[in-house]
């Protein structure tokens, strides 16, 4: 699931009524324990029914559902869901979370698909107009992955966001990553939320790798379109 294209909203429809909610939620209560297994029994049947259910979801709408559960402590962008030991509680409960965290999901790919389409560089771009464009889409998609809500990973989620813009743009995979990883090579930690001056840092180095041309001059031209990005 590094691959944007498995999870491109564009590539993968989604038909959700309140028909297809209410068979989802039948579903998911039909896997939730009737006792819960709790500390004592380190959670085993909350982890059991998070696992069936994942596969219920995957069979039913696509693989783009994985990261359903991918919740804020694990560096994701999914807040409803906590994990199976905190979320699998009751069957009505438990299917309510579930419900919401697919569609949390859903709408952050969606979001996520709006803000590639925004920031990627023209097609007829110069060198330096597109080094231009990357270095603002950088800083615009760490400051995304950062106020995701992600707990202590989220720069994880910055290196597969950034990953998934550059080949939303037609690059090869292999060359993206190793793009994100000359930008960022460890300057992120984990539990320590990045300066701006940072940012701004990985930026350039991100688009000047790509490029080969410095992004920074006077772009006046351009202060809309860095206010309409600035206020997304």
């Amino acid at each position: 699931m590094r691959h944007w294209d498995a999870c491109d909203p564009d590539r993968h429809p989604f038909v959700w009524d309140e028909d297809e909610e209410a068979r989802l939620r039948s579903l998911v209560r039909a896997w939730v324990p009737p006792v819960p297994s709790g500390m004592a029994g380190w959670w085993e049947g909350e982890r059991w029914c998070e696992r069936q259910v994942d596969a219920i979801i995957r069979e039913r709408y696509g693989a783009w559902t994985w990261g359903w559960t991918w919740c804020h402590s694990s560096g994701g962008p999914v807040g409803t869901w906590a994990g199976g030991p905190s979320s699998v509680t009751t069957p009505d409960e438990t299917a309510e979370r579930v419900v919401a965290a697919l569609l949390e999901w859903r709408t952050w790919l969606e979001r996520t698909a709006r803000r590639f389409a925004e920031l990627a560089p023209p097609a007829d771009a110069s060198p330096e107009d597109r080094s231009w464009h990357l270095e603002r889409a950088c800083v615009r998609l760490v400051t995304y992955a950062v106020d995701s809500g992600a707990d202590n990973a989220w720069c994880g989620q910055t290196s597969r966001v950034l990953n998934w813009f550059l080949t939303s743009t037609g690059m090869d995979r292999a060359e993206a990553e190793r793009a994100v990883e000359r930008a960022i090579g460890g300057r992120f930690r984990s539990w320590v939320p990045p300066r701006r001056t940072l940012i701004d840092s990985v930026g350039e180095d991100f688009a000047v790798g790509l490029t080969g041309r410095d992004p920074y001059r006077g772009h006046r031209e351009r202060e809309a379109l860095e206010e309409l990005h600035d206020r997304r």
